[in-house]
């Protein structure tokens, strides 16, 4: 199992229909497993660019 190294959590808000019916929704982040000096973690797909532009 791959650690968890980031602490982004979920956004919560309404989805708004055309006639103002809110219903509760989330967006979740999009976690990718990578692995990093052979360790398996969980990080965001912006956390794994960052990683990979500072390693160039």
């Amino acid at each position: 199992m791959a650690t968890k190294m980031t602490t982004k959590k979920p956004l919560t808000g309404c989805r708004v229909s055309h006639a103002e019916n809110h219903t509760k929704m989330q967006q979740k982040p999009n976690l990718q497993v990578k692995k990093i000096n052979g360790v398996k973690v969980r990080i965001s797909s912006r956390e794994a660019r960052t990683l990979n532009k500072k390693a160039a």
